[in-house]
């Protein structure tokens, strides 16, 4: 296919050299409505080109296919059979590929270092989770995906599971052996939906992990707006085989997804597409050359480790690793990764990715350069110079991998949408909870609904809040209260 041309782009071009006068949405009527002051900051070319993706952009029929053809072009540039875009983000394209493999009550095998987005979508389907248990780190506390001999047994003990789901890479850059996992879900003829939210850039440079696709995998999704060029909400999902229907995932996405697709966020996936298909080796050159001198610059910083293969890679914990994610473990500085993040941003302007008990990391894409890179770096100098005044780091209470797993007794959905009340934290000891406590980011849920709690896991996000954990998904985000089942 022609990867000089950009549908989307080329049809919004036409559309402003036509000089088309829309009498539809959006009511801002190309910004001739929006006050001076929103376009003082946003500037009017963002309404400009906020059109209509039909009586817009194409014609009521669709009948110049121009989303289509972009979809197809970005199928083309990945080796995928089929690509869907999507405007609502990977929370919405992940529910999408999860209700294209099961349905109310049926099995689904997931690693238990999902997304919250995955738990909502078991919320809203009623699927029934079999969950993989992650390969946890107990010395560095940390989960990486499930290996494939822990889906192996799950499929054993429940072949009537209709698929698998597994998160590859994780927020913390390690990626699952994901042929391992898809050979194991082909030999029950089941297809395999891996999270790749991550991971849009890894198509493009033979020195980034494996992408999903080139792994065996059936569907993959991924966001572009986390390490690629495009907008916040930018989604695609690629299908490849015949154990999901190609067909069947476009409706279920249709299902869930906005009927006012947001053209810009289409426009700035159809010229990623381009850009890295004609410039992404160039780039990808260059950002790992930068990101394995960050790394080791980092490194020298008196209290800082900045993780690498040895920590992460190797038989039971993660078969791959992404360089660009340079996490730092400053536990060594006395301080907590909260209290970092925080001290860095008011001081330095600093914005990082994921920050954790004794972890701090910042995410690297094509698009840093020897000038952000070195304003992380002296940021970070000056972070460790000012650590005593930040200690001591509040205590956190870790529990073992064995004590944060909780038992899963009531469907997701049953105990989210049943009955409830609220409780003293304290007195959630042995109660199921009917909501997700999710410390974010990364946001993966130590407890959701339907889980039985114990006085481990509520310790250690009690703690953590008190530390400056975020649990923004709770009913009182300050935990105080937990919101539980009534049981009969």
């Amino acid at each position: 296919m022609d990867h000089e041309k950009a549908p989307v782009l080329e049809a919004l071009a036409a559309y402003h050299r036509d000089g088309q006068v829309p009498f539809t949405p959006p009511g801002h009527k190309q910004g001739r409505g929006t006050d001076p002051r929103v376009l003082e900051v946003l500037g009017a070319a963002v309404f400009t080109s906020d059109v209509l993706a039909t009586s817009g952009l194409d014609d009521r029929t669709s009948s110049q296919g121009i989303v289509q053809e972009a979809q197809e072009l970005m199928a083309d540039a990945v080796g995928a059979q089929h690509t869907f875009f999507s405007t609502c983000g990977s929370s919405l394209s992940v529910k999408s590929a999860m209700l294209a493999v099961a349905g109310p009550h049926e099995q689904l095998i997931v690693g238990r270092d999902a997304h919250k987005a995955v738990v909502s979508g078991l919320i809203l389907s009623g699927i029934r989770p079999i969950w993989a248990e992650p390969a946890w780190d107990p010395d560095l506390h940390l989960a990486h995906s499930p290996t494939a001999e822990t889906f192996a047994k799950a499929f054993e003990a429940n072949p009537d599971a209709n698929g698998a789901l597994v998160t590859s890479p994780t927020p913390y850059g390690t990626g699952a052996d994901l042929a391992a996992i898809a050979q194991v879900c082909h030999r029950y003829a089941k297809p395999l939906i891996v999270d790749e939210a991550w991971g849009a850039h890894l198509p493009f440079h033979d020195k980034l992990p494996t992408w999903a696709m080139d792994a065996g995998a059936d569907v993959c999704v991924t966001s572009v707006h986390k390490m690629g060029s495009g907008l916040e909400q930018s989604s695609v999902f690629h299908l490849q085989g015949d154990l999901v229907d190609p067909k069947v995932l476009k409706q279920r996405e249709d299902l869930l997804g906005t009927t006012s697709p947001s053209v810009l966020i289409y426009a700035a996936l159809d010229g990623w597409r381009r850009q890295m298909v004609q410039h992404g080796q160039q780039l990808y050159d260059h950002a790992l050359d930068l990101a394995h001198r960050t790394r080791q610059a980092i490194d020298t910083i008196n209290g800082m480790h900045v993780h690498g293969r040895d920590d992460f890679c190797g038989p039971g914990r993660a078969a791959d690793l992404d360089p660009l994610q340079v996490i730092i473990d400053i536990s060594a500085l006395h301080i907590s990764g909260y209290d970092a993040g925080d001290w860095l941003r008011a001081n330095h302007r600093i914005n990082l990715h994921v920050c954790d008990h004794r972890r701090i990391s910042a995410q690297l894409t094509h698009a840093d350069d020897q000038q952000s890179t070195t304003r992380l770096r002296n940021a970070l100098t000056d972070l460790a110079a000012q650590a005593a005044h930040l200690r001591p780091a509040p205590p956190i209470h870790i529990p073992s991998p064995q004590e944060l797993r909780l038992e899963q007794v009531m469907l997701p959905r049953d105990a989210f949408f049943g009955p409830t009340e609220q409780v003293p934290w304290q007195d959630a000891v042995g109660r199921v909870t009917a909501e997700m406590l999710t410390p974010y980011p990364p946001g993966i849920p130590a407890a959701l609904p339907g889980e039985r709690l114990n006085r481990d896991v509520l310790a250690y996000l009690h703690s953590g809040v008190r530390a400056g954990m975020v649990v923004p998904d709770a009913a009182d985000p300050e935990l105080g209260t937990i919101r539980v089942a009534i049981e009969p």
